[in-house]
């Protein structure tokens, strides 16, 4: 039997990479430090994915799965090497943690004189999280064992579309291990990235070049999925299907959509009609009730997502690059300078800052964007029109588009 190792056995991992890999005939093994997951994998060998359909669910059982302390070293090294195919989705923070381990079953494999390539698609919220991983993994190893990982190990970026929330809770209550996602389930990766044959895997989408499905996810998916929620959160809204069927709020973010699809069309040669259409589809995701996503999850830690190459400030500066005025993106980085829920110290670091330094320092701080930059004064205007409680009409009325 094909053997598939998912490090990270977290919402991604079950929800989506997981089902692709049993969709695609292999045993999975999880890699993780929840060992509650990870026994209850071993005791149940399977799990339930729930995938909404219209006002109910439908359910999809993933079989031929067990669990793999990711404490253990020793386990993690031989899962590795037993490995024919591999992905991760432990978020970005957490790679440095497993690099150590990850290379342990890179020293494993080379130790046993394993010949196959192995290819490992790199689940992480980050523009070249493949090359960063790379970097973590090689100040692990030697200079022989840094030529195998170069000849043998192929990190592959893909573009994770398929929004998987957490899990309701009369859900969970049942079975800790289920997971709740959309019927979306494509994953377009980076062609040129693999070593070897590409392996077959049911819904994947191997694709070069590929910088265009990163910057799409990127400046279209999260930048708009963000705004929804910091212009939600100012309408009180608790889930993103709420803000989502707000008629302003989805004025706002069509048109910060409009705005990415120009730019992103005119940098790739892509046909306008077609981002637009992905703008729409979009719109209609985030409508999923079902889904249950919070406008907290969604807008939360604002000083990774409102940085200088994430989904903001990259969208707008590609806007620039075109002609484009980005001024719908630049609201929704706005808004999103006044978000911070309860527990969410990242944001309310940018927030106190904002309150203590002003617009213009934290944009500098935590954006990239410099006093002198075209960018600040929509930003300052809407960031002051949103702490005044402006009406959301007023707000896009005073946004000059053209």
């Amino acid at each position: 039997m094909k053997q598939a190792i998912m490090y990270g056995a977290g919402n991604i991992g079950r929800g989506f990479i997981g089902q692709l890999f049993h969709m695609s005939g292999y045993e999975i093994s999880f890699i993780d430090v929840n060992m509650t997951v990870i026994d209850k994998l071993n005791s149940d060998g399977q799990y339930p994915v729930y995938i909404t359909d219209g006002d109910d669910y439908r359910e999809y059982l993933v079989t031929g799965v067990h669990g793999v302390n990711g404490r253990d070293n020793e386990a993690i090294a031989e899962a590795i090497a037993s490995a024919d195919i591999m992905a991760t989705a432990v978020g970005v923070n957490i790679l440095k943690f497993i690099a150590a381990p990850f290379a342990g079953g890179v020293r494993r494999r080379m130790e046993k004189g394993i010949e196959a390539p192995l290819n490992v698609i790199i689940c992480e919220n980050m523009i070249e999280a493949d090359k960063y991983f790379a970097g973590l993994v090689k100040e692990n190893l030697n200079d022989a064992e840094k030529a195998y990982f170069d000849a043998h190990i192929a990190l592959v970026e893909p573009s994770i579309g398929r929004m998987v929330p957490a899990t309701p809770k009369e859900i969970a209550e049942k079975n800790p291990l289920a997971v709740c996602v959309e019927p979306y389930c494509e994953l377009p990766v980076d062609k040129n990235a693999f070593k070897g044959e590409v392996p077959a895997i049911e819904n994947m989408v191997p694709f070069a070049p590929f910088d265009f499905f990163i910057r799409r996810k990127l400046f279209m998916h999260n930048m708009s999925h963000a705004l929804t929620a910091y212009f939600g959160a100012r309408k009180g809204y608790t889930y993103i299907w709420e803000a989502a069927k707000d008629a302003e709020v989805k004025l706002l973010t069509l048109r910060a959509l409009t705005e990415s699809s120009r730019a992103l069309s005119k940098e790739y040669g892509v046909p306008l009609e077609e981002l637009l259409c992905f703008s729409e589809n979009l719109i209609s995701r985030f409508e999923n009730k079902l889904l249950g996503d919070t406008v907290e999850r969604v807008g939360r830690d604002t000083k990774r997502k409102l940085s200088a190459n994430d989904r903001f400030v990259g969208a707008a500066r590609l806007c620039e690059k075109h002609g484009i005025k980005p001024v719908t993106i630049l609201a929704g980085l706005a808004a999103g300078l006044h978000f911070a829920p309860e527990g969410d110290e990242a944001s309310a670091e940018v927030v106190a800052d904002v309150k203590q330094n002003g617009v213009a320092h934290a944009l500098a701080t935590y954006c990239g964007v410099e006093a002198d930059s075209s960018f600040l004064p929509t930003v300052e205007a809407v960031y002051r029109q949103v702490a005044d409680a402006t009406p959301m009409s007023a707000i896009i009325s005073s946004l000059q588009i053209y």
